[in-house]
C-alpha cells in the first residue's frame, strides 16, 4: 500500500482563525484527484443511510412487530458509528486517512452480503447484525473522509470544502431512495392493501405469510448485494490511486489522554459534538418517519418513499445553495438561520393536520442540508492538529443520536393518540428539541466569532 501513497506531507493546521470562506483555491490542483475519489464515498454513505430508512417501516409489517422495535434498524445502522469511531480514529493517527478508507470500504461490503444469509434465515436480528457490522466500515469511512477533505486546501476554505463535498453525500441518499421507492417498496408483497387501504398481509395463513416473506426479503436484500459489489471496485480504485499519505497528527506522539482534555476544554468544539449528536437524531427521525406520517394519511408505502425522495432532493439544493451562500455569509449565523427554518417547518409537521402538515415535514429538508458539514466544521476550526482525527472520531461518534431517538419517537408513534392529538404529529417534539438547540449553538458561535474577531462581514 505504501508504494501507492505519495511522500507524506505535512497535515495542514486547523488551529486559530475563523474561516470566512474567502481567498485561496477551494482544491488545490494536485489534490484534485483525491478529492474527487474521496467525495464520491460520501455517495455510498448516503445510500447506504436512506435506502435503510423506508426499511424501518417494511420490517414492521412484514416481520409483524411494533414501530419501536422495527425501528432498532436504525438502533443497529447507527450504534455501528458509536463502536467503531473511536477505534477507527485511533487506527488512522497510528496510519493515514487512506488506510481507514480501505478498512471502511471492506467492512462496508461484508455487511452488506451478509444480507444473503440474513435473508435465507429469515431472521430480523440477522438483518440488525448485517447492518451493524456494515456501519463498521461507514464509521471508518466517515471518520477518514471527513478530516481528509478539510485537510486537501486552505485552511479558510475548509467548512466550505467539506460543505461541496458533503453535497454528494444527498445524491448517494437520493439513489438509495430511488431504490427503495421504484424498486424495493412497490414489489412487496406485504405491503398490498385491499380497497379500504388496509394491509392484506396481516388477515393470510401462516403459510401464505411465509411464501410472502421469503419473497420480500429477497427483495430487500438485492439492492445491498448490489451495493456491496460497487464497493468493492471503489476498494480496487483507491487501493491502486497514489494519494497524500496525511494522517490525522503530523508524525507527533500525542497522549490520546492529553488529546481528550485539550478537546474536552475546547467549548466549541464539546458543544458541537452535542450539536451533532441532536442534528443526527432529527435527521433520522425526520427521514424515517415520513412514512409512517403519510401512512396515517392513508398514503401507501411506495407512494410515501417519493416525499421522501422530495425531502432529499429538497436537501441537495439546499446544500449547494447554502455552500454558494458561505462566500459572503458566516457559516455560523447561517447554521442558526437554517436551524430558525427548520424549527418553524417542524412546528407545522405537529400543528397541522392532512397534507399540509405532511408539506412542512417535506419542508425540513431543506434547511437541514448545510447542518451536518457545517457544526462539523465549526467544531474542529480551533482543534489542534495532532487532535484533528480523534476530534473527528468523536464527531462521527455523535452519529449515534440516530440510534437512539428513533426508538423514542417510535414508542410515541405506538401510542396513536397524544393528548388528544394523532401520536404521529405530536411525535415531531423530538425533532423540534433537537433544532431549537442546534440554532441556539449556531447563536452562540456567530457571538463568539464576532467578539474574538470582529468583522463588517455577514
Amino acid at each position: 500500500m505504501k508504494n501507492n501513497e505519495t511522500t507524506r506531507q505535512p497535515l495542514p493546521s486547523f488551529t486559530g482563525g475563523v474561516p470566512e470562506g474567502r481567498g485561496g483555491s477551494l482544491v488545490p490542483k494536485n489534490y484534485l484527484l483525491t478529492f474527487i475519489l474521496i467525495t464520491s464515498l460520501f455517495a455510498l454513505w448516503g445510500f447506504a443511510n436512506d435506502i435503510t430508512n423506508p426499511m424501518v417501516a417494511a420490517f414492521q409489517t412484514l416481520m409483524e412487530i411494533s414501530a419501536a422495535k422495527a425501528s432498532m434498524v436504525q438502533f443497529a445502522f447507527y450504534g455501528g458509528y458509536a463502536t467503531m469511531a473511536v477505534p477507527a480514529a485511533l487506527f488512522i493517527r497510528k496510519y493515514s486517512y487512506k488506510v481507514g478508507v480501505l478498512i471502511g470500504l471492506g467492512l462496508y461490503a461484508v455487511g452488506a452480503f451478509l444480507f444473503i444469509p440474513a435473508a435465507q434465515f429469515q431472521e430480523f436480528t440477522f438483518f440488525c447484525v448485517s447492518l451493524y457490522i456494515l456501519t463498521f466500515g461507514l464509521a471508518f469511512l466517515e471518520t477518514s473522509a471527513n478530516p481528509f477533505i478539510l485537510s486537501l486546501g486552505p485552511k479558510e476554505n475548509s467548512t466550505r470544502r467539506l460543505n461541496l463535498a458533503q453535497a454528494f453525500n444527498p445524491v448517494g441518499s437520493l439513489s438509495g431512495m430511488a431504490v427503495a421507492s421504484f424498486i424495493v417498496l412497490p414489489n412487496l408483497l406485504s405491503d398490498k392493501r385491499d380497497a379500504a387501504g388496509q394491509i392484506i398481509f396481516h388477515g393470510l395463513s401462516e403459510a401464505e405469510k411465509a411464501d410472502i416473506r421469503l419473497h420480500d426479503l429477497a427483495v430487500i436484500r438485492d439492492p445491498y448485494v448490489a451495493i456491496g459489489l460497487v464497493v468493492l471496485v471503489m476498494f480496487i480504485v483507491i487501493a491502486l490511486t497514489k494519494m497524500p499519505s496525511l494522517k490525522g497528527e503530523n508524525d507527533a506522539q500525542t497522549n490520546a489522554i492529553t488529546t481528550l482534555s485539550r478537546l474536552w476544554h475546547n467549548k466549541i468544539y464539546r458543544n458541537g459534538v452535542l450539536a451533532q449528536v441532536l442534528y443526527v437524531a432529527a435527521q433520522i427521525m425526520v427521514w424515517t418517519f415520513i412514512i409512517q406520517y403519510a401512512d396515517h394519511l392513508g398514503i401507501d408505502k411506495a407512494t410515501a418513499q417519493r416525499w421522501n425522495i422530495l425531502a432529499m432532493s429538497l436537501s441537495l439544493t439546499g446544500r449547494f445553495v447554502g455552500t454558494y451562500i458561505m462566500k459572503w455569509v458566516n457559516q455560523r449565523r447561517l447554521l442558526m438561520i437554517f436551524g430558525i427554518g427548520a424549527s418553524v417547518c417542524t412546528l407545522g409537521a405537529i400543528c397541522i393536520e392532512g397534507m399540509m402538515g405532511l408539506y412542512s415535514l417535506v419542508c425540513i429538508s431543506l434547511f437541514m442540508s448545510i447542518m451536518f458539514p457545517s457544526i462539523y466544521g465549526i467544531a474542529l476550526e480551533n482543534v489542534q492538529t495532532e487532535d484533528t482525527s480523534l476530534g473527528a472520531a468523536f464527531l462521527v461518534m455523535a452519529i449515534v443520536g440516530g440510534a437512539l431517538m428513533p426508538p423514542l419517537q417510535g414508542h410515541l408513534i405506538d401510542q396513536q393518540v397524544i393528548f388528544g392529538w394523532p401520536a404521529v404529529n405530536f411525535s415531531f417534539i423530538l425533532p423540534f428539541i433537537c433544532f431549537i438547540c442546534i440554532t441556539i449553538y449556531g447563536y452562540k458561535t456567530f457571538k463568539q466569532t464576532q467578539q474574538t474577531h470582529p468583522s463588517p462581514s455577514l
